[in-house]
């Protein structure tokens, strides 16, 4: 279970910080630099270089050096381990909360 669960674990830590979030949502226009993305931030480049490579070592993005320009780009394969996580969790919701219905409009049938 432990290693089934660990890309979703990395992924939910990763996006557990808002500034990350900011990032992963401007990132889904398009790749930016590091500059660019930094520049709305009230943190310094050192600090937002670490939000940066916890981006980076969950696999939600992917940073490649051109010159002296890094250019963050979002990695949306990534995203799918949320995503299908999610739809688990919606199917068995879903299930329950039918039976409920079920069970709610035909009390005589469960005795």
């Amino acid at each position: 279970m432990a290693n089934h669960s660990q890309p979703l674990d990395e992924v939910f830590l990763a996006l557990a910080d808002p500034t990350r979030r900011e990032v992963v949502r401007r990132l889904g226009r398009g790749p930016v630099s590091v500059g660019d993305l930094a520049r709305p931030f009230p943190i310094t480049l050192p600090s937002f270089m670490k939000h940066v490579r916890a981006l980076e070592a969950s696999g939600l993005i992917r940073t490649a050096k051109s010159g002296r320009v890094r250019t963050c780009t979002l990695n949306r394969e990534r995203l799918a381990v949320v995503d299908d996580w999610l739809a688990e969790q919606r199917s068995l919701w879903e299930g329950r909360t039918d039976r409920l219905e079920n069970f709610l409009a035909n009390p005589q049938e469960t005795s």
